[in-house]
């Protein structure tokens, strides 16, 4: 027998809300913290992990210790950290031993360096390309006659002054601009159909990826002068600099060959079919979509570069983590070496969640055109 359905007709007011403890913070916590018996036994355990550890951390950084004053005796009667410390050899920490009278060149340097990053900001300017190509050849000139002068009227500083953050920035600085072109071109000659070129690139990363930083850097101090004819010989910092930049390269190379790899074949069909030369469809088709792919990975590798500049110890250069663990070295300051070290931390954590946002930011402003 055939039955009737009746058509009822849809009232969105006999719509019953979601459960209140499903919703909400309530809603969240229990999701997230309290799904299960052993989810809430995990949290229950990291709360207690972060009281041990959280509150008597923060005394001592920041509700126990002291700021002011750059003498020992400021500290006499503190239980928490000594700041003064860091005031007392800020100079030392943040220039080495650049002439205090000098040290202005270096921030007309970096305050040069963030006007000229203004225009990227810019929605409406749309150059961005050219401007940075002719940014990247400018500035490391004027910024080499500031910091090294020697002309115009500056006085001359040698690079066996330079030191502190001052030395790792621009160490850093160096290597991440120069190691991405290298490494873009060593990726397409690895993948490239010319067998010396792709021999000579696989030979030059594997060989660079297969030993240590220091190696290079002891290569590049050490024996390199051993090689050159008599009475030629290159500055530390600037063996140290090429040093670091052919080592990020090699690895660069790799995250770029992962993004070429990653791009689907028709991609290159494509600019086949629409006649563009190698360099063209590469330039204009291949490579910026498949840098937007391994953003994650460039940035990785800059960040490996921007802690590795420690490592420049071994060859006699006084980077920032050295010249703020020297300090502890004075006898007035003998017993400071966690102030030291936390400071230390906080300023390569500063510049490596720095870079690590931008990278996130740049990410999805690029893939926004593919999120609809």
């Amino acid at each position: 027998m055939a039955t009737q359905t009746e058509n009822i007709p849809f009232n969105a007011g006999d719509s019953l809300p979601p459960p209140a403890a499903t919703t909400g913070v309530v809603g969240w916590v229990r999701q997230n913290l309290f799904s299960s018996p052993f989810n809430a036994l995990l949290t229950l355990a990291a709360l207690y992990l972060l009281w041990l550890t959280v509150p008597p951390a923060l005394n001592w950084l920041i509700f126990d210790a002291t700021f002011t004053g750059d003498t020992p005796e400021a500290c006499a009667a503190t239980t928490g950290a000594c700041w003064s410390y860091v005031n007392a050899r800020a100079g030392q920490i943040f220039f080495g031993f650049y002439p205090p009278d000098e040290r202005w060149r270096i921030l007309v340097a970096l305050i040069i360096l963030v006007a000229a990053f203004v225009p990227f900001f810019v929605r409406t300017f749309e150059a961005k390309l050219s401007y940075a190509v002719g940014l990247l050849i400018v500035y490391p000139i004027i910024a080499y006659i500031l910091f090294a002068g020697g002309a115009f009227g500056l006085e001359a500083v040698p690079t066996r002054d330079w030191g502190g953050l001052f030395l790792t920035l621009v160490i850093a600085g160096v290597g991440i601009t120069a190691s991405l072109p290298l490494g873009i071109l060593l990726a397409l000659g690895r993948r490239s159909e010319m067998p010396v070129v792709r021999i000579l690139c696989v030979t030059f990363i594997e060989l660079v990826r297969g030993v240590p930083l220091i190696t290079v850097l002891f290569m590049a101090s050490v024996m390199l002068p051993l090689f050159l004819p008599p009475g030629v010989n290159f500055d530390k910092l600037l063996r140290a600099l090429v040093g670091f930049s052919l080592f990020s390269a090699a690895y660069m190379a790799e995250v770029v060959r992962g993004g070429l790899q990653a791009m689907p074949k028709g991609q290159y069909e494509a600019a086949s079919a629409l006649g563009l030369s190698y360099w063209q469809s590469m330039g204009l088709i291949i490579l910026p979509q498949a840098l937007r792919m391994v953003i994650p990975g460039i940035v990785n590798t800059f960040i490996g570069l921007f802690k590795d500049t420690t490592l420049v110890i071994i060859i006699g250069l006084f980077d920032f983590l050295n010249a703020t663990q020297s300090g502890t070295n004075d006898a007035n300051w003998i017993g400071r070496s966690m102030e030291a070290y936390a400071f230390a931390a906080m300023i390569y954590w500063v510049f490596c969640f720095a870079m690590s946002r931008y990278s996130i930011h740049l990410e999805n402003k690029l893939n926004r055109g593919r999120q609809h």
